[in-house]
């Protein structure tokens, strides 16, 4: 990653909490940065650790569990 580059962002948001309010901030009219790529799953506490580790393999710079 170059000085210019933004880290890409995986984030794995809770379908009932942290999803919810990313969906209030669209509607809001606020913005995230376009490296942040949201995957919304049924909730976080049952997220595999797997899910995670192909993330940080397939060039993910960082990693957000949000629930």
């Amino acid at each position: 990653m170059s000085s210019l580059e933004q880290p890409k962002i995986i984030a794995f948001v809770c379908h009932w909490c942290a999803y919810a309010g990313a969906d209030l901030a669209g509607i809001s009219r606020l913005q995230y940065p376009p490296h942040v790529r949201l995957i919304r799953v049924m909730c976080t506490g049952r997220l595999h650790h797997g899910f995670l580790l192909n993330a940080l393999h397939q060039d993910a710079d960082g990693v957000l569990v949000s629930g």
